[in-house]
């Protein structure tokens, strides 16, 4: 059995403590801002910039730990981690296995946004 996308105890600790209007911005500012994160990761990826991808990679998984979305947090984590150790097809992989966690997460976010 798959884990939740979004834990919702997590999201209800949100809401709860920032208010669900101002967790629907939140949303909607991740909505726009991911993904062109995910492309800035994957500029920095073919430039080499290390230090741009590790930040990039941070960044997405505090969103990620924000809003409850583990498995998303988990893998901008291990990019985080890795940096572009892995380099070439791997780095590439992983980071279409996160921008497509990132399209996931979001429509859940949304869905338990208007819930």
């Amino acid at each position: 059995m798959n884990p939740p996308l979004i834990d919702p105890l997590v999201f209800e600790a949100l809401q709860a403590n920032a208010g669900a209007d101002f967790v629907l911005q939140l949303i909607e500012a991740f909505a726009e801002e991911a993904p062109l994160l995910a492309q800035q990761l994957r500029e920095a990826a073919a430039a080499g910039d290390s230090a741009q991808f590790e930040t990039i990679a941070h960044s997405l998984k505090s969103n990620g730990v924000t809003f409850g979305a583990a498995r998303l947090a988990e893998l901008a984590g291990r990019l985080e981690w890795q940096g572009l150790a892995t380099g070439g097809a791997a780095t590439s992989a992983a980071i279409d296995e996160l921008t497509a966690e990132i399209a996931a997460a979001l429509l859940a976010l949304q869905a338990a946004a208007r819930a």
